[in-house]
């Protein structure tokens, strides 16, 4: 009698680490989604440390369901295994919330530094038909040039922005505020310049 207990109690024992010893297929899709769906909000580009952590954790989850497969299927335990993707479920969610409110800001921001750079441009524009042609046409068709440059690299700030690749659209739209500035500075020189010869073409 006390034998066949004993032989019921191992078989539960059995059955019951058996049952512990399920991989947790549904948990590691989870975690993978979770990290699909980081990725969806833009967190690589606007939260780029934690979602290198978010890869990390899921990473060492599919590591760890892969080491407990290698064992003898009484000895598995996948217990760090769903811990692992119960981490990378809330790390999801979180870094998710921040990334979108950064996407937000850096959307702003874009349209910002376009605006600037629009009218940095239109400025120039406005520069270059004051700009005296004189012995300098050349010079002057050559900034003229320079500006209807800027107009066109105006449209890779506008493609950027409908691509939602709003770090570029800043960066582009500095590169062309900054280009405005330094060919506005050499047509206001030129003006100078010209200020300065009048009087002494009426002696």
């Amino acid at each position: 009698m006390a034998r066949r207990v004993a032989l019921v109690s191992i078989a539960l024992t059995l059955s019951l680490t058996a049952g512990c010893a399920d991989p947790p297929t549904q948990q590691l899709q989870e975690a993978e989604k979770a990290l699909k769906e980081a990725q969806e909000s833009g967190a690589a580009t606007y939260s780029a440390e934690e979602y290198a952590k978010l890869e990390g954790t899921l990473a060492a989850m599919r590591k760890e369901v892969s080491d407990q497969e290698g064992k003898f299927g009484l000895f598995r335990d996948y217990g760090k295994a769903q811990q692992l993707s119960a981490s990378a479920k809330a790390e999801s969610d979180r870094i998710k919330t921040a990334s979108v409110q950064k996407k937000e800001e850096a959307k702003a921001a874009a349209l910002q530094a376009q605006q600037v750079a629009e009218e940095a441009v239109r400025a120039t524009q406005d520069l270059v038909a004051k700009a005296p042609v004189g012995k300098d046409r050349a010079a002057v068709e050559a900034i003229r040039n320079d500006v209807e440059g800027l107009k066109s690299l105006l449209k890779q700030v506008q493609a950027s922005i409908d691509k939602e690749d709003f770090p570029a659209a800043q960066t582009q739209a500095k590169a062309i505020h900054d280009m405005s500035q330094a060919v506005s500075a050499e047509i206001q020189n030129a003006l100078a310049k010209v200020g300065k010869g009048k009087p002494g073409r009426r002696k």
